[in-house]
């Protein structure tokens, strides 16, 4: 067309589209056409040997007598979606086992972990649930569509404001709780960082249990229209848990009745966040 219209020469019309001069000669081919022989080659080689990778197929294929190279083999194997997927090891991330036992005053051990759910309209939500071993009270349920490591210190922050520091924290090895920026508030505080082992949430039992209350009596219980309507009815099931729920495990007291705290009396309430 270059040629035609703008009455260049083959060469230079060549140069302009990038194209080699022995492309312009040369006639198309059929791929499928041209590489038919090679697909019915590895077809009959998987079929008999279903789980052999490239190379042994390749090999095979070199025992039988034909002489393609194998980028051409290799090429055609992965067009056929023949590729098997390859093993890769799980990084596993190596924790000691800390013990789960009930200290005998407040602020000595906190426990936090994240939930989920979703609202009427399908979008979905996080909680971030912090308790104190010492008495199983409640100290915190944040809702959030996104509860990312800075807003994880803002409401810990906010905490040790109201409740006071605690010795340490015990939670699992998510992004939040591991990211550097959680790891240095915690030593600038002074707190002590346990971690469970990864896939043993039994080491965080504590949170898990409120975990289960919160989904039971709340979350399964409850539909909500808004972020702000979901974190209102919360904050009011707190309160409840912490002052009206009674608890087999402290004697079936509640757990400000077991264990009274002195809090920040000038603090009366969080803000709610949506």
């Amino acid at each position: 067309m270059m040629v035609q219209e703008h009455r260049l020469s083959k060469a230079k019309a060549c140069r302009i589209a990038g194209l080699s001069r022995a492309a312009l000669y040369r006639e198309p081919t059929d791929v499928i056409e041209r590489d038919a022989p090679v697909v019915t080659a590895l077809n009959d080689t998987v079929e008999r040997h279903g789980r052999w990778g490239f190379w042994k197929c390749f090999q095979r294929l070199r025992d039988q007598g034909h002489a393609w190279n194998h980028k051409r083999v290799h090429r055609v194997y992965c067009s056929m979606k023949l590729n098997l997927p390859r093993r890769t090891k799980k990084r596993v991330i190596t924790r000691e086992r800390q013990p789960l036992v009930a200290p005998d005053s407040v602020n000595q051990m906190w426990a936090l972990d994240f939930m989920h759910d979703t609202l009427y309209d399908g979008r979905k939500f996080r909680l971030l649930n912090v308790i104190d071993e010492g008495n199983r009270e409640a100290l915190r349920i944040e809702c959030g569509s996104s509860i990312p490591s800075s807003r994880l210190l803002q409401v810990m922050e906010e905490l040790i404001e109201f409740y006071g520091k605690p010795k340490a924290i015990r939670m699992d090895n998510g992004p939040e709780m591991t990211s550097a920026k959680f790891v240095s508030w915690a030593e600038r505080h002074g707190i002590e960082l346990r971690y469970i082992q990864p896939g043993k949430p039994n080491q965080n039992a504590f949170v898990e249990r409120f975990n289960r209350s919160v989904r039971q009596e709340v979350l399964n219980a409850w539909l909500f229209d808004s972020l702000a309507q979901a974190q209102q009815i919360l904050e009011g099931w707190r309160i409840e848990y912490n002052t009206v729920r009674s608890h087999e495990s402290l004697g079936k007291k509640t757990p400000l009745a077991y264990l009274p705290r002195v809090v920040n009396a000038e603090i009366s309430t969080f803000k709610l966040s949506t």
